[in-house]
C-alpha cells in the first residue's frame, strides 16, 4: 500500500483503529506503529471531520532510520527547506514538533527547535518555536498556534518498529466546535449522561461504516435522550430518526436539534416517544447507532452483591431491547451500540453477560481486522462505567 495519510490515533487507538477502517475499509488503512494508522487516501479525500477518534490527520514527509535523538532530528531538518518552499513569503512562520514512540525529552525537541530557527533563517524566514513540555504538543498548542495553518509547520515523528515516519501534520480534531455543540445545546441532562460528541461521531461511523452520507440512509438511535448521536449523524449528512421512553427527551431532543440549524443543519429528524424494549419503529431506517441504558452512575467501586445487581438491570433492558429490534431489522443491518462495563481498580473490565448470547439472539459480531473487539471499550482511568462499542449485524 501507497502511504499518502496517516492518522494519529487517540487515547484508546484501538477504538480510532476501527472506526477508521469502518469508514475508510480495511484494505486502505494500515497500523503505523502503536500511535497512528497508515492510508493510501490523500488527505483531501479524507472525511476527516467527521472522524471522532483520530487526532491528526498528516502528510508524509520522509521514512528515516531509527537511532539516536540527534541522528534522527539532524536526518529530519534536512526536509525542513523542502517544507518552507510551500509557505507563502511573506509573515512569520510557526513550528513545532511532536514525537509518538521516541525515547526524547523536551529539551531535547527545543534544541532541534533552534537549529530549525538556524535553517530558516538562512532560508531569509523569520520563525517562532513552539515550545513542548511533553515529547507532543497537545492538541489546544497546535489549534492556538495556527500550526495547521497556511504559515504553520508540526513535524511528526512516528515511531513504527522498525523506522521512524516524519510526517507533516494537515488537520487537527477541533476541539473548539466539539465543545460548542457540547455546552451550548439548550438541552443537557447530567443525570442521563454527558455523551461526548466526538464519541457520538465515532457510535455513528461504526454504525453506518462504509455507507456514504446522505439523507436516504437514515441513523435511528432507540436512546435517544438528548439527540447528541442525532446530532452527529445530521452534521455528517444522514437522516435521522430518534425514540426515547420519556417524552421529556423527546422534547430536549427536539430543541437541541431545532438549535442544530446554527450550524446550518435544517433537516427535520424523526422523533417519537416509545420504550425500546417492546417499541415498533413505523419510520424507515437504515443503520442503528446509539447509547443504550448504562445502569446507575457510580463514584466508586460496588460490592459484589450491588454489582451483581447492576449488571443484571443492565442485562434485562439490552437483552429486550435486542429482541424486540431483531423482528424488525433485515439481514444485514449493521448496528453500533455503546453499552456499559465496567472498570474495576484492578484493571478487570467486567462485561455485560449478554454478549455472549449474540447469536441466540439473531446477531453477529463485527470482526475488525485491525482491532479486537475486546479492545473497544472507551474510558476514562478512573471511571468506573464504561462504555464498550459493540460493533453487531442482523444475521
Amino acid at each position: 500500500m501507497r502511504m499518502e495519510s496517516i492518522f494519529i490515533l487517540g487515547r484508546q487507538s484501538a477504538i480510532g483503529r476501527a472506526e477508521l477502517e469502518s469508514v475508510l475499509g480495511h484494505g486502505h488503512v494500515s497500523p503505523l506503529g502503536g500511535y497512528a494508522m497508515a492510508s493510501d487516501i490523500q488527505p483531501r479525500d479524507v472525511p476527516f471531520d467527521r472522524l471522532g477518534s483520530v487526532m491528526r490527520l498528516a502528510r508524509p514527509v520522509v521514512t528515516l532510520k531509527t537511532g539516536s535523538w540527534p541522528e534522527v532530528a539532524r536526518a529530519a531538518l534536512k526536509q525542513l527547506p523542502s517544507l518552507l518552499d510551500e509557505l507563502p513569503l511573506e509573515g512569520k512562520l510557526k513550528l513545532g514538533f511532536s514525537a509518538y514512540g521516541i525515547d526524547v525529552t523536551p529539551q531535547e525537541l527545543l534544541r532541534t527547535g533552534l537549529e530549525a530557527k538556524k535553517i530558516c533563517k538562512k532560508a531569509g524566514r523569520s520563525v517562532r518555536i513552539v515550545p513542548n513540555t511533553e515529547a507532543t504538543l497537545n492538541t489546544a498548542q497546535v489549534l492556538h498556534n495556527s500550526l495547521t495553518g497556511e504559515l504553520g509547520i508540526e513535524l511528526l515523528f512516528i515511531n513504527s518498529g522498525n523506522s521512524i515516519q516524519l510526517a507533516k501534520t494537515e488537520a487537527i480534531q477541533d476541539i473548539e466546535a466539539y465543545a460548542k455543540r457540547d455546552r451550548e445545546r439548550p438541552k443537557r441532562d447530567t443525570f442521563v449522561g454527558m455523551l461526548p460528541p466526538k464519541l457520538a461521531q465515532t457510535i455513528v461511523n461504526l454504525g453506518a461504516g462504509t455507507l456514504p452520507p446522505n439523507l436516504e440512509t437514515v441513523v435511528l438511535d432507540p436512546f435517544c435522550g438528548t439527540g447528541v448521536v442525532l446530532q452527529e449523524a445530521l452534521l455528517m449528512g444522514y437522516g435521522a430518526y430518534g425514540t426515547d421512553l420519556e417524552s421529556r427527551m423527546i422534547d430536549y431532543s427536539r430543541q437541541n436539534l431545532e438549535w442544530l440549524a446554527t450550524h446550518g443543519i435544517e433537516t427535520t429528524p424523526v422523533l417519537e416517544t416509545g420504550d425500546a424494549t417492546t417499541h415498533r419503529w413505523e419510520h424507515p431506517f437504515t443503520v442503528v447507532a446509539c447509547e443504550t441504558y448504562l445502569g446507575r452512575p457510580l463514584s466508586s467501586w460496588p460490592n459484589p452483591e450491588k454489582l451483581q445487581e447492576i449488571k443484571g438491570a443492565c442485562n434485562v433492558i439490552i437483552q429486550k431491547f435486542l429482541q424486540n429490534l431483531a423482528g424488525q431489522l433485515p439481514s444485514g443491518t449493521r448496528l453500533c451500540l455503546a453499552v456499559p462495563a465496567w472498570n474495576a481498580p484492578n484493571g478487570r473490565i467486567h462485561h455485560l453477560s449478554v454478549l455472549d448470547q449474540l447469536e441466540v439472539l439473531g446477531y453477529n459480531r463485527v470482526s475488525f481486522v485491525w482491532a479486537q473487539a475486546q479492545e473497544m471499550v472507551y474510558h476514562r482511568p478512573d471511571q468506573i462505567v464504561a462504555r464498550e462499542l459493540l460493533v453487531i449485524t442482523r444475521k
